[in-house]
């Protein structure tokens, strides 16, 4: 009885433990919201967005709106270098990106994210396949990488997608990972509403259907070429790339894939070929 009566306590100790480290969890972040949302743009971060093309043609009201994600998300995401100095201008780009594709999105800020490792230059990996016996080793380059809380960087390219903008962009690729698992599946399909998650499967699953039938073959890829093999990899790759499209070649998109455009713009609630009409598509 003894026994039992220690084991009952021990268990209401964890509990009573557990909860005040929630409630003074919870409380922090209320805390840090509204000491964020009174705080102007510092001007050290400011002077990095202004040289970014996609943050110059926001409406003011959408900075406005990013202000306090971004200085959120800074405040809350451990910035690690690996052989480089972590600066300003890395955290004010990385947060950008990542806070802009959300901004629309209430209480979305990555609560998962726990560590961003940012590389000088792309990551080299050294991978040994074994197919029957056969061993083959291969090079792999990443420009980020996607794995439970951490996010891996490439810097070289991500400031060069930045200041440069083309169809690709690591750090909107990789958050679109992170999007996508917040469900604890990284299955090209975030947390949606029974509505939207039907539209979702319909659309985008039909649509990397046929991407992959062409990867495949090698031939036909038609319109499909906006995406690249690499979309053609699996469900995941195909959301994160769709994605880089959505933000990086949104009239381009929404001219040959407006399923695939309308079921992005209903997620992400940003109508990017409008706002990014006049940064070259």
């Amino acid at each position: 009885m003894t026994y039992y009566l220690f084991l009952a306590q021990f268990i209401l100790g964890l509990t009573a433990i557990f909860l005040t480290w929630q409630a003074v969890g919870y409380f922090r972040r209320m805390w840090l919201w509204k000491k964020v949302r009174a705080m102007p743009m510092p001007e050290r971060y400011r002077t990095v967005l202004e040289k970014i093309p996609h943050y110059r043609a926001l409406p003011s009201e959408l900075k406005e709106r990013l202000r306090p994600k971004m200085l959120f998300f800074i405040e809350t995401k451990e910035f690690v270098g690996v052989k480089t100095e972590v600066t300003d201008e890395m955290r004010a780009l990385i947060a950008f990106y990542a806070c802009m594709m959300v901004v629309n999105i209430p209480q979305e800020c990555y609560d998962q994210l726990v560590t961003i490792l940012i590389y000088p230059s792309e990551v080299v990996l050294e991978e040994v396949d074994d197919d029957g016996g056969i061993y083959a080793q291969r090079r792999l380059i990443l420009e980020g990488e996607s794995v439970a809380d951490t996010v891996v960087i490439a810097w070289h390219d991500a400031k060069r997608e930045a200041y440069h903008p083309s169809s690709h962009n690591v750090i909107v690729h990789e958050m679109a990972h992170l999007l996508d698992f917040e469900d604890g599946f990284s299955d090209g399909v975030p947390p949606l509403e029974p509505p939207k998650y039907r539209r979702w499967v319909q659309v985008l699953s039909r649509r990397f259907s046929a991407l992959r039938e062409r990867a495949s073959k090698n031939r036909n890829w038609g319109d499909y070429r906006l995406f690249g093999a690499y979309a053609a990899t699996n469900e995941a790759e195909f959301f994160a790339v769709a994605t880089e499209r959505f933000f990086q070649k949104p009239k381009s998109l929404k001219t040959h894939f407006p399923d695939i455009y309308g079921t992005l713009q209903s997620f992400y609630r940003l109508d990017p070929a409008e706002i990014f009409k006049n940064i070259n598509d």
